[in-house]
């Protein structure tokens, strides 16, 4: 059923921008969507032909509101709620991968790494020898 106005996290949830209701929420506690240009509350009404912008990482998605729904859909049918002008997504090297990641602190002394641990070092290693 279509609607006249929609909360912008609810809509966000529908067209699969997020996994869940509570994470478009929190998205836009910390300022991460804007529509029109304008940092929005996860309250906001939904008007068709908004503009809005997602922040992930350096990327920014771009969706054009084109359906108003609040229930969610299959997700074939969800890509008819919104047309998406993002960019393409920026590609890491691996180099600038490896240094998005927090570094592996161990005091001294604490003896030898986890299998985990020795895997990244070795990650580190490799990639920078």
């Amino acid at each position: 059923m279509a609607r006249s106005t929609v909360r912008l996290d609810k809509w966000l949830q529908v067209a699969r921008a997020f996994k869940t209701r509570s994470k478009a929420t929190h998205a836009c506690d910390l300022n991460k969507v804007k529509v029109n240009g304008v940092t929005s509350k996860a309250h906001r009404q939904l008007a068709l032909e908004d503009r809005v912008e997602i922040e992930v990482g350096d990327w920014t998605r771009v969706l054009v509101v084109k359906e108003l729904r609040d229930k969610t859909l299959p997700k074939a049918e969800a890509k008819r709620v919104c047309e998406d002008l993002s960019p393409p997504r920026p590609v890491l090297d691996d180099f600038e991968r490896l240094m998005r990641r927090r570094p592996v602190a161990r005091e001294k002394g604490a003896g030898r790494p986890s299998k985990k641990e020795r895997r990244e070092l070795d990650r580190l290693r490799k990639g920078l020898g």
